[in-house]
């Protein structure tokens, strides 16, 4: 039986490890880019390093190449966090040996082009894509929108191409075709921490460093190169924004006073700031996500999130690996039954994740300093280890297990409202740690019929 004709828009993450998935499966597949090939350039200046955590290992072993992406990866066991008024200290993200892993967007990216290359996938860059005929397969491409466009027909149709996509931008003209964005009020800006003279990281390489001030935070995740990708989150205008950071004097002043312990290890901040954009954060939600047999959205382009859970790239691959399960299940002669499979699967998990994304921003730059939240932590990471079957911590669950995400924001509502009456006892910040602590958190477990981790 003649294989199908499959074209992917966008090379990105997704784009390519979808490029490769379903090379795999033996389809022939042309990925189109409006981008040049992003092995040939410098990466944009506009990147927040990725966190690989086992959804993203799950999909990309499952297709031969975690090995070879490991290589480019450093494990992140905590968070370290640099506060203004204590020393720094640590946050451990899970059990012993328990790992996020940072890599850079740009080199993972060029891996994947070209793997997927090695693997006979046809790359179109520098043709972008401004139109798509929905019900026959095609796409039509140009050097502008006003001039000749070329047209190629398919079989089918993946939109890879992220928040703004162009092939959704078409689906939004059907009719009862759901779409909403919501953009944050905080932007961010990329910067860099470079390697020492002999190629050794300035801090802690197995950590993800935070510097949390509230309303604005900075961040900081290692390369392999020994240098940091650093992102600073802050509202766009206001008392404390980049509105207000605009010229090299006001940025100086800014991190003397919030940032001071950096000053040192940044050298090139102030031509970084100048020179990387200020850059937006959006939560995009749609439905449906596929078009009858001929069209379907994948990653960002159906679900963009913002990236305070470390887990869009995650989201993204494991849309694959749940796609890949249901062409398995089903068999890939229906695409109508198995676009409306993948699409039931995923939309309620995808929109649970948006919505943890969104509250761990509010943690992550605020609560993280808060010593009652701490306090809150280590009871729930002392509970979870004398009685692993009754609590796995929401962020284990989301990041350390292939649990649905729509279940793990039920459960850690459940878990939160738990803990709320627990902060709310006498003298718990002497009595953390005792017997009657325990014993309330189980009466509390079985009076809410709270449902037991699998």
């Amino acid at each position: 039986m003649q294989k199908k004709n499959i074209a992917i828009v966008g090379s990105g993450l997704v784009g390519s490890l979808l490029a490769l998935y379903l090379r795999k499966r033996n389809y022939n597949v042309t990925v189109f880019d409006r981008r040049p090939d992003i092995r040939t350039i410098r990466f944009s200046g506009r990147s927040i390093n990725l966190a690989m955590s086992v959804r993203g290992w799950k999909t990309l072993d499952r297709v031969g190449i975690g090995d070879e992406v490991r290589a480019l990866a450093i494990p992140m066991y905590k968070r370290t966090m640099h506060t203004s008024d204590k020393p720094v200290y640590h946050q451990y993200y899970g059990k012993e040996n328990e790992a996020i892993y940072s890599i850079s967007r740009g080199v993972l990216n060029r891996k994947m082009i070209t793997l997927a290359e090695e693997a006979g996938v046809v790359f179109r860059f520098n043709e972008k894509v401004w139109d798509v005929n929905l019900p026959e397969a095609k796409i039509y491409t140009g050097e502008t929108e006003k001039g000749e466009w070329k047209e190629y027909q398919y079989d089918m149709i993946f939109g890879c191409d992220g928040a703004f996509s162009r092939v959704r931008h078409k689906m939004q003209r059907r009719s009862r075709f759901d779409y909403s964005q919501d953009f944050l009020d905080t932007g961010y800006k990329e910067l860099t921490i470079p390697p020492n003279p002999d190629g050794t990281h300035k801090l802690d390489k197995n950590s993800l460093h935070i510097w949390p001030r509230g309303k604005f935070m900075l961040i900081a995740l290692p390369n392999i190169d020994g240098s940091f990708t650093c992102t600073l989150f802050m509202p766009h205008e206001g008392e404390y924004s980049f509105e207000k950071l605009s010229d090299r004097a006001s940025v100086q002043q800014f991190w003397e006073k919030y940032f001071p312990d950096t000053l040192e290890i940044m050298p090139s901040l102030i031509e970084d700031f100048e020179s990387n954009p200020t850059s937006a954060l959006v939560t995009m939600k749609c439905y449906p996500w596929s078009y009858w047999n001929k069209v379907a959205l994948i990653g960002d382009s159906a679900h963009a999130i913002v990236p305070f859970y470390g887990q869009g790239m995650n989201a993204g691959f494991e849309d694959i690996s749940v796609l890949d399960d249901i062409i398995e299940q089903l068999g890939d002669e229906d695409w109508q039954a198995i676009f409306e499979t993948y699409q039931k699967s995923r939309k309620p998990n995808t929109d649970a994740i948006a919505e943890l994304s969104y509250r761990n921003f509010m943690e992550m730059s605020s609560k993280t300093a808060d010593p009652v939240f701490l306090l809150q932590k280590k009871i729930e990471k002392k509970f979870s280890e004398k009685y692993p079957d009754k609590w796995l911590p929401l962020y284990s669950r989301v990041t350390f297990s292939h649990r649905p995400y729509s279940e793990a924001l039920e459960i850690g509502d459940q878990q939160a409202n738990i803990m709320k009456r627990v902060m709310q006892l006498e003298d718990i910040e002497s009595n953390w740690d005792t017997v009657e602590v325990e014993n309330y958190i189980l009466d509390l477990l079985a009076s809410e019929s709270y449902k037991l981790q699998d």
